[in-house]
């Protein structure tokens, strides 16, 4: 256990002395928000979907999250190339405690940077409507980030260059944002997409989200919290099992 909260921590103190990563990793959940929430606002309201900010937001908040946590895996790249892990995997401690830190920490952090987005949000219009369901939506932020801190240290255990890391995971990863109801309803899509939205597994994550702010579930909360969490403890044994399997 306390190889775990180390390595949380050194992810922690990474974040904080680093301003500028805090500050750039909010361009794009911004750039996000002002241009589609306030571009589509109006249309948006005349097609019967009411308040598109509203709508937007908790996509926004997934998006912040998702890309802080997947992109934790470079971290895995770079310690290898730079000799750090090689002194942390001949520590007495198992990988799987090792792992765990590192996911952990990446899933902290991440979550730290989709409540700052959250905020952020509110500043612009966002409004929640039960403040009771409040830990629930933290709940679910927490395992979006834990989630894809899994895919992300799958992706680091597995590569080995540090520049075709974002290429790839952005080839994955966009399509899971884009098609997962973040900015979109899936009311009226053709049944093909719905499918792909339904096999997604931010969808439920995004659809949890939303649903503890404004207390309407697309697919429902048992649903939501069931798919998320065991998805979440699957991708946490890919990832050990690959970081288990690291040849330095």
């Amino acid at each position: 256990m306390k190889a775990i909260y180390i390595l949380c921590l050194r992810q922690l103190k990474r974040y904080v002395r680093s301003p500028a990563r805090i500050i750039g990793s909010l361009g794009q959940p911004i750039l996000f928000l002002v241009a589609l929430g306030f571009g589509f606002r109006s249309m948006f309201a005349r097609a019967g979907g009411g308040n598109y900010i509203n709508f937007l937001s908790p996509g926004i908040v997934s998006m912040a999250i998702l890309f802080n946590a997947v992109f934790s895996g470079i971290e895995i790249i770079w310690d290898r190339q730079f000799g750090f892990l090689k002194e942390t995997l001949v520590a007495p401690v198992s990988r799987t405690e090792i792992v765990l830190g590192r996911m952990l920490g990446g899933a902290i952090v991440a979550m730290a940077q989709g409540i700052i987005v959250l905020v952020i949000c509110v500043i612009a219009g966002f409004r929640i409507q039960s403040s009771i369901l409040l830990p629930l939506a933290v709940v679910f932020m927490f395992l979006i980030a834990l989630l894809f801190a899994g895919i992300g240290t799958v992706f680091g255990s597995v590569l080995q260059d540090m520049q075709g890391f974002p290429l790839i995971i952005n080839f994955i990863i966009m399509p899971i944002f884009f098609f997962s109801g973040a900015i979109f309803s899936a009311n009226g899509l053709p049944r093909v997409m719905r499918i792909g939205l339904q096999l997604n597994p931010l969808s439920y994550g995004v659809d949890g989200l939303r649903g503890a702010c404004s207390t309407v579930f697309a697919y429902g909360l048992t649903t939501d919290l069931a798919v998320v969490t065991v998805l979440t403890a699957l991708l946490l044994g890919i990832g050990s099992y690959f970081f288990s399997k690291i040849q330095l």
